[in-house]
């Protein structure tokens, strides 16, 4: 196999490199073999594409680690908050209800 960029180019020609993915999703398949569906944006033509990439071929090294947006003081922050608790999913419930509520009347105003 060979390098990760090889897998995909822009119809310019331009070779897709992992910080121009914006999505990718596996559809698998029963019969044949399965596929990554993957979406970018070229570098240099600045199109959005999209390919079929056979997933015996596809290199997860081409996806960004989401976890290293974060910078080191962002991380410890995040952290300290610790999981969410039950209580806070109700409130957060509840809190959704009455802005849904309030936001109504409001379309009919204008």
């Amino acid at each position: 196999m060979g390098a990760p960029r090889d897998i995909m180019t822009c119809g310019c020609g331009h070779h897709i490199g992992p910080r121009e993915i914006l999505q990718t999703s596996l559809y698998l398949s029963l019969l044949g073999p399965s596929f990554v569906y993957v979406r970018f944006r070229c570098g240099r033509c600045k199109r959005v594409g999209e390919q079929l990439v056979r997933e015996e071929k596809w290199n997860r090294a081409m996806l960004r680690h989401e976890s290293a947006a974060l910078s080191a003081q962002e991380r410890h922050k995040f952290e300290a908050l610790g999981p969410i608790t039950p209580a806070e999913k109700i409130d957060f419930h509840y809190a959704l209800e009455k802005l849904d509520s309030l936001s109504a009347p409001q379309r009919g105003k204008r």
